[in-house]
């Protein structure tokens, strides 16, 4: 990795401190950041600053940048799927979706993930590291130099679980709703945890406009605790506990993510149970049906069966939407690119 400091990852106070300390005023500090987030990718395309301080800057930091590896375009209604080589030779993948109200990205905040959850990819090799702040935004940046428009919503879904990488998710939501930079507002920001109960209720009194969505997928301990190992340590009474915590202080309607499953948690008794469990707490469930994982046994619920479970939710007062599939064609869902990326250079290697 690259001794010096990554200028992408700081923000706004950080590069203060640094160019001062390198004998510049502190209002270059803006000049700086502005132009990180114009998306340049050398220090020498900042030519209002001067060739000196150019050279300084250069000597102690430099502008991580990643490296679109490859890039699968959905024919079915423009999803793009970004595979993204980073500095130290480590994959990472992050989503486009186009909707009417504009364009939306999913990023990635580790390499790989620890959470072990049994129905997903990205966790099947564990985690390697956590990104940098700056690395997030990155995704972000390339996306939108990319496809020549503006990204207006961004949601922390992809690889990883965002909770345990938590300090840098906090700089990143600095960094990109800073109105020199690119200017998100915190409400278009949506960070996914599979209840990481500590962070959940810190995050709600230092960033309370940002939307929080629960990996649930199950409305009772014992389903849960077979399908994701987090709830051995937050199990659902602690967690339901935190997210009324978490909607007290912030106003703000929590998402649970369902993943339906087929002969797993997609029975009416399940929607029923599920519908008691949450009542009373300010949210709304997002039922995906299960995106299938090679190396995985869960199958994809049936369409009638989604149908039904969201009809029991709905008359019991459960909002509850069913998750637009988007990207079919391009296996859109989330660490299968990497994946089989990884498969495909294992193999080239064990072939030579």
């Amino acid at each position: 990795m690259n001794d010096k400091i990554d200028l992408k990852s700081c923000n706004i106070q950080e590069l203060e401190d640094f160019l001062t300390s390198i004998g510049e005023k502190r209002f270059r500090a803006r000049q700086v950041f502005e132009w990180i987030h114009k998306g340049i990718e050398n220090i020498d395309e900042m030519t209002n600053l001067s060739k000196a301080l150019r050279e300084k800057l250069k000597e102690e930091g430099y502008i991580g940048v990643l490296k679109i590896e490859d890039v699968l375009i959905s024919k079915i209604d423009g999803t793009r799927k970004y595979l993204f080589l980073l500095e130290d030779g480590n994959i990472i993948e992050s989503v486009l979706m186009k909707y009417k109200h504009g364009n939306s990205v999913c990023v990635s905040t580790q390499v790989g993930c620890r959470m072990g959850c049994k129905f997903c990819a990205s966790t099947l090799e564990g985690v390697i590291r956590n990104l940098r702040a700056g690395e997030i935004l990155d995704q972000v940046l390339t996306i939108q130099k990319d496809i020549k428009e503006r990204i207006s919503n961004v949601v922390l879904m992809g690889s990883g679980e965002p909770f345990d990488n938590y300090d840098e998710v906090l700089k990143f939501l600095d960094i990109i709703n800073h109105p020199a930079g690119l200017n998100i507002s915190l409400r278009n920001i949506t960070i996914s945890t599979c209840g990481l109960i500590p962070q959940m209720l810190d995050l709600a009194n230092k960033k309370p406009q940002v939307t929080l969505a629960i990996s649930l997928h199950a409305p009772n301990d014992e389903l849960r605790s077979k399908m994701m190992p987090i709830n051995f340590r937050y199990p659902l009474d602690e967690l339901f506990r935190a997210c009324k915590i978490y909607t007290d202080i912030t106003n703000r309607r929590i998402t649970f993510e369902y993943a339906l499953i087929h002969n797993v948690n997609d029975t009416k008794e399940h929607a029923k149970e599920l519908s008691e469990r949450i009542k009373g707490i300010l949210c709304h469930v997002n039922l995906i049906p299960l995106n299938k994982v090679d190396e995985r046994e869960f199958q994809t619920a049936k369409t009638n069966k989604v149908k039904e479970f969201q009809s029991i939710l709905k008359q019991n007062g459960i909002e509850a939407t069913i998750r637009r599939e988007l990207g079919s064609d391009i296996n859109a869902a989330c660490g299968q690119l990497r994946r089989r990326y990884l498969k495909h250079k294992k193999d080239m290697k064990n072939e030579a």
